[in-house]
């Protein structure tokens, strides 16, 4: 009997795959379709899932991968992917073809892929890889557990009219030029929450918006509200938690965006020594276009987005129409009015920030366009 087909198509996943050494470090959005063969008449007699192929545990672990590997050739990489998916006994042959659009070549062109077929009669090969590779039951999928929500960090409502504190002096952190060059990307817009809770947080989350507004290679677009909430877990009696979210578009890749904050973060003292402990200042990753990556040191979206309210809720507030990718994702102001931790946030101020003080996103945005050219 001819075999039957599921097909996954057009599976976006960030990965450091090439020759180049600047694949390597910055990497780049591969594009992934697998077909597998096999026979889905018992799963369709019972209506059972454990009779078939879980095709969204199988695109997460597909993804996984792509992120966790490191090979110079798609080849390798496809041969990699054919053998998980044909881990799973129920699949008898597999077709996997890997996209990589953005390849390193000099002329005009729309895409360049590989299509591997392999089967059990011809099985892949073995090819190095970094880590145990993950079966396609969802119960394997090398997702890190997502830990207990961290605390809630927020700002305080202040009076309208009321007088601003001074800004100190902005302490350096790390620019575009302190990472290593690369040819500029296009631009892609991400979003970053920030929260902190000692000193005054308030003033550390307006000074950190302007300096990512100073950063070569990002324009501020958005700020959201300031949410402040109790903290939640980590040592007693800290104090309240204040966050917000801010809209960004970027040329940094999304590990120099991460060595980014990560400086900014270490110029205002952020120590990461207790969880969930009081912090000067927090500045996650949460989205980067519509990429969906996991590694050793990145997961996107931030795994833990969709349940915390106080990103959410900032969030939808600049985005009404926003959505989240990945696990656990969907239609923010949806996820923002079901999140577990909605009735901790204690006040919401709209006006926290003056954002005709920050450079017009407008100029920055024909800079990086300028920059490009």
């Amino acid at each position: 009997m001819t075999a039957d087909t599921i097909r996954l198509q057009g599976l976006r996943a960030f990965g450091y795959h090439g020759v180049l050494e600047e694949e390597k470090l910055r990497g780049q959005e591969f594009l992934i379709d697998v077909e597998a063969a096999l026979d889905t008449q018992s799963a369709a007699q019972g209506d059972d899932l454990a009779r078939t192929v879980d095709y969204g545990a199988l695109a997460t672990a597909i993804v996984q991968q792509v992120g966790a590997q490191r090979f110079d050739l798609i080849e390798t990489l496809g041969e990699h992917l054919a053998a998980l998916v044909l881990e799973n006994p129920l699949v008898s042959a597999v077709t996997v073809t890997v996209h990589k659009p953005s390849a390193p070549i000099d002329v005009p062109f729309a895409d360049v892929s590989v299509t591997i077929r392999r089967d059990r009669a011809h099985p892949p090969v073995s090819v190095p890889v970094r880590r145990e590779s993950v079966l396609v039951d969802e119960s394997s999928v090398a997702i890190p557990p997502p830990p207990a929500p961290e605390p809630p960090l927020v700002p305080p409502v202040l009076p309208v009219g009321a007088a601003l504190p001074p800004v100190p002096p902005a302490p350096h952190s790390p620019q575009a030029g302190d990472l290593p060059s690369a040819p500029r990307r296009e631009p892609v817009r991400a979003l970053l929450a920030l929260g902190a809770n000692l000193g005054d947080p308030v003033d550390v989350l307006r000074q950190a918006v302007r300096e990512l507004a100073t950063t070569e290679g990002i324009a501020v677009t958005a700020v959201g509200p300031l949410a402040r909430t109790a903290p939640v877990g980590g040592p007693a009696d800290q104090p309240d938690y204040f966050n917000t979210v801010v809209s960004i578009i970027t040329t940094h890749a999304p590990h120099e965006l991460l060595a980014i904050t990560q400086g900014i973060e270490a110029d205002y003292g952020r120590v990461r020594e207790v969880r969930w402990g009081p912090r000067t200042l927090d500045i996650d990753l949460i989205t980067y276009g519509d990429i969906v990556m996991y590694d050793d040191t990145l997961e996107l979206p931030h795994p833990r987005a969709h349940e915390r309210s106080f990103v959410l809720l900032p969030w939808v507030h600049i985005e009404p129409d926003a959505y989240l990718h990945g696990l656990g994702g969907g239609p923010v102001d949806v996820l923002a009015r079901n999140a577990p931790d909605r009735d901790g946030i204690r006040t919401l101020s709209l006006d926290w920030f003056a954002t005709d003080t920050l450079p017009s996103p407008e100029h920055v945005l024909g800079t990086l366009q300028q920059g490009r050219s």
